[in-house]
Order: structure tokens, then sequence, then C-alpha cells
């Protein structure tokens, strides 16, 4: 465990374990740094594995001004937990928040970037439910500021992404759920107001997401609704992208189903290095269903 320094000087606290070529994990809004726990511990067989608590996420600083939280700060923060652990590269792997911070890291530091993996992202980039999306965001934002993460995480972690999992686990629920209730009230309601809220569609980044060529794989749950067409979208937008879509599943994707989710992050990973992982293949034509000349 160690506490780095982002470039605004924010703190921000790193836990590591393994050796071997490097993945960065990246939490979601509603875990933590712990939220990882099931992947530091089977990759860090033959990987060096590092995740990170978010600002805003103790026992990482939390910054009292919303500005101090954005997207764009989000992604230079994990540029930052690599440049303070002196790693040139690493696979960067994140799930719902941290999986924007995934494609906007790849965006804007590809050289960076072996992999990136990109889970359970999509909240807010459906045009139709934009506006649906921001202003929700404010009221979870007011209720974690007047409630309380104690209290209002009761409802938080009862989404209709969240059931999915507390019917296959409800210890593994409780865990995610328990942990939700720690979160710091501040924190979260500016991460909701700063980030959230405030971060562009993946559709309105559509020329970058057409030139980044960073080998990627996107992961959805059939039943997280809202990030299924985003998924798609993503995988027909970058060169050298794949989707796996997890049946009867929700939004918690490494946790709901840590074995199916290692599996495939590792099988991925074995391909980007072994140099398989490549663009689409040309003659793939997306509007062609079969050749007749």
């Amino acid at each position: 465990m160690t506490m780095i320094t982002a470039k605004d000087g924010v703190k921000l606290h790193v836990e590591e374990a393994g050796e071997g070529t490097p993945i960065l994990f990246i939490h979601e809004f509603g875990g933590n740094h712990d939220s990882w726990e099931p992947q530091l511990r089977y990759f860090s067989r033959r990987h060096r594995c590092i995740t990170y608590a978010a600002r805003g996420y103790p026992p990482s600083e939390v910054p009292d001004s919303v500005e101090a939280y954005s997207q764009a700060i989000a992604a230079d923060d994990a540029v930052a937990v690599l440049d303070a652990l002196e790693i040139d590269k690493a696979h960067i792997v994140g799930l719902s928040m941290g999986g924007f911070c995934t494609v906007h890291f790849g965006l804007r530091t590809p050289e960076r970037a072996l992999s990136l993996t990109v889970a359970g992202a999509g909240y807010g980039c459906e045009k139709e439910f934009e506006d649906y999306f921001r202003g929700v965001s404010l009221e979870v934002a007011d209720n974690f500021e007047k409630q309380g993460a104690k209290e209002f995480s009761k409802i938080y972690a009862l989404g209709a992404s969240r059931v999915q999992f507390q019917n296959k686990d409800p210890r593994g629920w409780k865990e995610f759920a328990d942990r939700l209730a720690t979160h710091s009230d501040r924190g979260a309601a500016n991460t909701m107001r700063g980030v959230q809220a405030r971060r562009p569609s993946f559709y309105d980044l559509e020329d970058g997401l057409k030139n980044m060529m960073v080998p990627t794989l996107v992961v959805v749950g059939d039943e997280d609704d809202h990030c299924l067409q985003p998924g798609i979208f993503l995988k027909k937008t970058i060169p050298a992208c794949g989707l796996s879509v997890f049946p009867k599943t929700g939004h918690t994707l490494n946790l709901e189903e840590p074995a199916a989710f290692n599996a495939l992050l590792a099988e991925f990973i074995a391909q980007v290095e072994a140099g398989y992982w490549l663009p689409r293949d040309p003659r793939a034509l997306p509007g062609q269903i079969m050749r007749t000349k």
C-alpha cells in the first residue's frame, strides 16, 4: 500500500500485488479499490496488479470542490498512478465509471496502454437518455449528500442492474452493498456531479475512437440494458475491438461472474501479448450477408 500524488496534488491510495506484466484496475462508482479483490488474487499469480481508490474515495483524499473532479482528471489520475510506480505501459481494466476512464486513457495516452478492457460502461451515452442520465446523476448526488451513503446505499445497491448480483450471490452482493455504505458522502456527491453528470457520450467521441488502435475488449451484461448499445457502438467503432456479452448478468460484472470475467480477461491479455489481437480483417464487410462474387 502506498499514497501517490496526482498532478494537482491530490493524494491517491494505491495497492499492488504480484510480479510480471502490469495490469491497472480502475473501479466503478459503486465500488472502490477493494472491488477488484477477485481479480488481484487471480492475476497476481503472473502479473503485477495495481488498483487504487479514485479521488473522493477514502483512503484517497476527498477534495471539497466539485471542480477537482472530471473525466479528464480521472484519466490523468490513472496515468499518475503508473508514473508514480515507474510503469511505462500496462493493461488497463475498468468497470463502469472505471470503464469510461479506460476509454479516455486510451484516447488521451494510448502509448501507455498495452490493452484496454472496458466493462459495464455506457450509462448516459444513449442520446435518447442523455438528459435523463444527467438529471438522475444530480439527484443521486443530492441523495448521497442529504441522506448519507450509509442510508442511500440501501436504495442504490438495489438498482435495476444490481439485483442480478443479489439473486445469484447474496453474500457477494452484501459485501458490495456494505462497501457502498462506507463511501464518503461528499466524495460520492462530487464524483456524480463532476465526473458522471458531465462526461461526454461515447457517440461524441467517434472520430477519436475510430483512430484508437489499442487492442480493446468490451464486456457487458445482457441485463445491463443501458450498456448494451454503447458496447456494440464501441465494437463497431474501435478498430481492434472485441465484444463479449455475459448472459443473465447485470452491471457488477467482475464480482457477479468472477470466474467468467477472469477467464475472459486472461485469454484477451494472452492474445494481446502474443500479437494476435488485431484490427478487424478488412474483408469482414459489415454490410455483407453472403458473398456472391
